[in-house]
């Protein structure tokens, strides 16, 4: 099995930035087996969105509309690491942010949709100020 554990949260001001990591552990095996890894997050009283993922074994990334041009997701195998930069942040980012990864086949997509992930990290709370 694998576990994920996210850090790098906070809370900063509009137009600030933070980084978020993913780490990832395990049987080797197991982590070996992951296809795609994403980047989720939560507000109070909304449903949990998709923001960003990657193919682990690949360039393709995605990335949802409202973060664009913004947030870059990327990885480091070595470290079995998954990152989230997040530039010009705005209040409405705020929410819990959760890892995710996707174990086995992905199907040939790792768009992020929560229902299409099976492992996920316990979330990191990121909360922009005006």
């Amino acid at each position: 099995q694998v576990q994920l554990v996210e850090s790098g949260g906070g809370s900063v001001q509009a137009g600030g930035s933070l980084r978020l990591s993913c780490a990832a552990s395990g049987h080797p095996y197991s982590i070996y087996s992951i296809s795609c890894m994403g980047w989720f997050r939560q507000a109070p009283g909304k449903e949990r969105e998709g923001v960003a993922s990657i193919y682990t074994g690949g360039i393709s990334t995605y990335y949802a509309d409202s973060v664009k041009g913004r947030f870059t997701i990327s990885q480091d195998n070595a470290k079995n690491t998954l990152y989230l930069q997040m530039n010009s942040l705005k209040p409405e980012d705020t929410a819990m942010y959760y890892c995710a990864a996707v174990r086995g086949p992905s199907g040939g997509s790792c768009y992020p949709r929560p229902e299409g992930y099976n492992t996920w990290g316990q979330g990191t709370q990121v909360t922009v100020s005006s």
